[in-house]
């Protein structure tokens, strides 16, 4: 694991190469601390997947709203990006590092005929996440153990919620913006009962944010049909400890949305 970090194309940010364990993957962990002394019980973090793509929009979004934490509801927080060594914005790896193990003809179709990536890692990467990648973050920077989000995009909403529901205890809060729900309707769904069969012995709350493009209800994969039955689900659990929030963003689609839906989470992840 190399812990020497290179500045990024944004003063705010830093980034270090952490190989996982098992030695499979290569990442690039993108990190911004604030530069002000640090609250005494730490910051809060938000960690956010496909971190090439995102990590300077929810960066410039925090930058600009914790200017008025008073106005904006946004404080100083450390923003941890997962990403890969690539310079472009979506490695082929997130499928299998978001998804869970299906047979390939169960997946939908590919846009273009051609087959899709390796699949089925999610189980390994939250090792990765909660067994590596969190103990160098909470001993490099200061945060707050007890107020952290994790946050992710279409498949990457999709391993949020398989994360929600394999170690609820493992954040205090859980985005997922388009989850690609279709992709593993069949195993979520199981892992969703009994998730929620287990809310009643567990101790603390869990706050859940959906977010959809209101475009992609075109989409085939009925994107916001899933999303909404999932919430009106979930907010059935909140007398168990599990309180869940939907919007769906006004005229933006499945690329549009990502913007917003950064933007909508660090409300979120400082509530």
């Amino acid at each position: 694991m190399n812990l020497i970090q290179t500045q990024a194309a944004h003063p705010h940010v830093r980034y270090f190469s952490m190989k996982s364990g098992s030695g499979d993957r290569n990442y690039r962990i993108y990190v911004a601390c604030p530069f002000a002394e640090p609250p005494a019980d730490g910051y809060p973090v938000i960690y956010v997947l496909d971190a090439n793509a995102v990590i300077y929009t929810i960066v410039e979004a925090l930058c600009i709203q914790a200017r008025r934490p008073e106005k904006t509801g946004v404080g100083p927080a450390v923003i941890v990006g997962i990403g890969y060594d690539t310079d472009e914005p979506f490695s082929p790896a997130r499928h299998y590092d978001f998804t869970m193990e299906v047979p390939l003809e169960e997946l939908p179709a590919h846009p273009e005929g051609r087959t899709w990536p390796r699949q089925g890692g999610a189980d390994r990467f939250l090792r990765f996440i909660e067994e590596e990648l969190r103990p160098v973050i909470e001993q490099k920077f200061p945060v707050n153990g007890d107020r952290q989000t994790l946050a992710g995009h279409s498949l990457g909403g999709l391993f949020v919620l398989y994360t929600l529901f394999t170690k609820p205890n493992l954040f205090r809060n859980y985005a997922a913006g388009s989850p690609s729900i279709h992709w593993n309707e069949g195993l979520l769904a199981d892992l969703e009962c009994k998730f929620a069969g287990s809310l009643p012995s567990r101790a603390g709350d869990i706050r859940v944010f959906i977010g959809v493009g209101e475009l992609e209800r075109r989409h085939p994969s009925r994107m916001n049909e899933n999303a909404e039955a999932l919430y009106e689900r979930l907010r059935m659990l909140e007398g168990a400890g599990c309180y869940t929030e939907f919007h769906e963003f006004e005229d933006e689609n499945h690329g549009s949305v990502l913007p917003v839906f950064m933007s909508r989470i660090l409300r979120f992840g400082m509530r």
